[in-house]
């Protein structure tokens, strides 16, 4: 998807030559539809070198100013299984290693999730420098930390631009049907007002204290029945969250390993007007709009997967679940509106997700002194 380039655009930095290694088609083809004179390589495998020059399919060398990658996170991620370097997508990291080696740019960038320690430590070691954590809610509406290794000077963070969810949306005028989620999609979780009232202001500030650190905070299911909708003082908030399925005992407490109890598809919401990590995973990221009112069925789901009872959910008026749009995710991600364009949803929504926040990448570009990069 290119977002290094977008990123030295924004900053009005003339580029010589942009070399991609990219194998998903649809990723090459936005590429191209945005910079035809984006030049592409392929497999990262297959990148031949000779001396410090990048040789092209033409085998011609190339000086490269600036080398910028990230191997795939999925098995760094705390989401994942946590195979680490044992994951074979995770190896592709020993490629750019190779290619910093060969190529010796003046300046590099490598990006990934936030990881253990043993495997962050690994390749610190291989860059020789030490990562730094920034997280994309300061120039998005996103939550999104990420660890980054470079030799660009970086003074300090990106300042905190103030971007909240309700900043990003669509009207909701605009929203089509198709983005909502219906009962029969997911099974909602009964908000039961009167068993969390029962609960005392124990649980309450449990759950709805934001920390001092102002980061990430998710008021997490671990009470079966939620919190009231009327919690949230102002009924116009949209509120940006995700559906995971949990396991929960009569008490309303996580017991993920017993698998006697059955799974139950939760909404988990957060309290910090910003959006949970844009992933390639719909349910992830979703939203809770009570802006808009739409002629739904009350019938949904009660009992969670595996469960036919139905019952009527009062709240369903009020309170509705949708995904991101395109757009959207574009503007988590501090993508131009409409540069995805060109491919499906689908693959638009994937892309996104593993992509980079640009202004993020903007920021640490914002040390390179050279004028033109290759």
């Amino acid at each position: 998807m290119s977002c290094g380039q977008i990123a030295l655009d924004k900053l009005g930095i003339p580029v010589k030559n942009y070399f991609a290694a990219e194998i998903d088609k649809y990723a090459i083809k936005v590429a191209q539809d945005n910079y035809p004179d984006m030049v592409h390589l392929g497999d990262v495998q297959n990148i031949k070198t000779s001396g410090t020059h990048l040789m092209d399919e033409f085998d011609c060398g190339h000086k490269i100013d600036l080398l910028i990658g990230g191997s795939p996170c999925q098995g760094f991620s705390f989401a994942g299984k946590q195979l680490n370097f044992d994951d074979p997508r995770s190896q592709l990291f020993f490629e750019y290693v190779r290619l910093l080696k060969a190529l010796k740019p003046k300046y590099f960038l490598m990006e990934n999730v936030k990881m253990k320690k043993e495997s962050m430590a690994i390749i610190t070691e291989y860059l020789g420098v030490e990562p730094i954590e920034i997280n994309s809610n300061l120039v998005s509406a996103q939550n999104r930390k990420r660890l980054y290794w470079t030799n660009i000077p970086i003074d300090s963070l990106p300042f905190d631009k103030g971007i909240m969810l309700k900043d990003i949306l669509e009207p909701v005028e605009q929203i089509d049907d198709a983005y909502y989620y219906s009962g029969k999609s997911i099974a909602y979780m009964e908000r039961g007002n009167d068993k969390w009232q029962q609960a005392g202001d124990r649980r309450a500030d449990r759950y709805t204290q934001t920390p001092d650190t102002k980061k990430a905070f998710t008021i997490t299911a671990n009470f079966h029945k939620g919190v009231p909708y009327n919690y949230f003082d102002d009924a116009s908030r949209i509120k940006g969250g995700r559906i995971v399925n949990r396991r929960l005992d009569e008490q309303g407490k996580r017991q993920d390993y017993d698998k006697d109890i059955p799974l139950q598809a939760m909404l988990e919401l957060r309290i910090d007007d910003k959006s949970n990590c844009l992933t390639t995973v719909h349910k992830d990221t979703v939203l809770a709009d009570t802006l808009a009112y739409r002629d739904k069925s009350k019938c949904v789901r009660s009992g969670g997967r595996g469960s036919y009872d139905r019952h009527e959910w009062d709240s369903v008026d009020t309170q509705h679940i949708r995904k991101l749009t395109v757009t959207e995710c574009e503007r988590l991600q501090t993508v131009p509106d409409g540069y995805t364009c060109g491919v499906s949803n689908t693959q638009r929504y994937k892309m996104l997700g593993n992509g980079w926040t640009v202004d993020v990448v903007k920021h640490i570009f914002e040390g390179l002194t050279e004028k033109e990069t290759a």
